[in-house]
């Protein structure tokens, strides 16, 4: 027998060159994340600049437009009473609850709509009709029955929250693709375990879509009901402050809303991403 001639030298892995690419590839991403954030942040800088160097101007009256550190000023005085904090909380609540409300009725509807054919036809009709509708329309009415209270705001932003969500979640049920169903069909899945393990992952992205869009709404629709019937929240600090005519309260509670709304936004997509952390591994 032949033997293998022990001068042949080990075949072995670089790790020197895998480490280098490996720190390439990230410092590739923390640049290219730096550079999404510095794009991000050009608009509101530079209108931030605008907005100071027309205030410092005196070109627009400053009962109109006052300048920012009067803004950073009514900042720390609401902050110093509490009054800032008590707004936001209040705001905070109710849309959770008219979110929740929004989630508990649109989701099973959607997922009913969807999965139903029978359903469908005679929900489709009357969802449409309610949908068509936009939430302050509703507000007339629903005054006859709930008055001006804190059930009139959670129902409003109830109906903003659910339309999207129902849509979407009917969306993603009926746009899973037939192929897949076939699938669960040879492997003699039930419908239980369709839903389960084809459906319900494959229309999780739409859902969650919809949800993410519910959100949206439910804190769009919440500032436009407190804007007209409230004594209380971000939308009446608004009011307050027009009445006022002091502009820094109106700019303050509008730049509170616009943070508010964003960083609940990205806590969805954070856990959205999580949620869905299979779909990135599997491509």
């Amino acid at each position: 027998m032949t033997e293998i001639s022990a001068d042949i030298p080990p075949i072995r892995l670089e790790r020197p060159a895998l480490s280098a690419l490996s720190r390439t590839g990230l410092q590739q991403l923390g640049k290219s994340r730096l550079g999404v954030l510095l794009a991000a942040l050009v608009l509101p800088v530079s209108l931030l600049l605008i907005w100071s160097v027309t205030a410092s101007l005196g070109w627009i009256p400053v009962q109109i437009l006052p300048p920012p550190s009067m803004v950073v000023d009514a900042f720390f005085e609401l902050t110093a009473t509490g009054e800032l904090q008590a707004h936001t909380l209040i705001s905070l609540e109710r849309v959770l609850w008219g979110f929740a409300l929004g989630a508990v009725i649109g989701l099973p509807l959607g997922a009913v709509m969807g999965i139903s054919e029978t359903a469908r036809k005679y929900l489709d009709p009357i969802f449409l009709a309610i949908a068509q509708v936009p939430p302050i329309g509703w507000i007339p009415m629903l005054i006859l029955f709930l008055g001006i209270g804190e059930g009139l705001k959670i129902v409003i932003i109830a109906k903003a929250a659910m339309i999207p969500m129902a849509v979407n979640t009917y969306a993603g049920i009926r746009n899973v693709p037939i192929a897949w169903r076939e699938v669960g069909e040879v492997m003699t899945f039930n419908k239980s375990m369709q839903l389960r393990y084809i459906v319900l992952p494959a229309s999780l992205p739409t859902i969650f879509s919809g949800i993410r869009y519910g959100l949206a709404n439910a804190w769009l629709a919440l500032v436009a009901v407190e804007l007209l019937a409230s004594s209380e929240g971000l939308g009446y600090l608004m009011v307050w402050g027009r009445q006022l005519f002091a502009m820094e309260f109106v700019l303050l509670a509008m730049v509170f809303v616009g943070l508010i709304g964003f960083a609940l936004d990205a806590s969805l997509a954070a856990v959205e991403a999580r949620l869905l952390k299979w779909q990135r591994v599997a491509a």
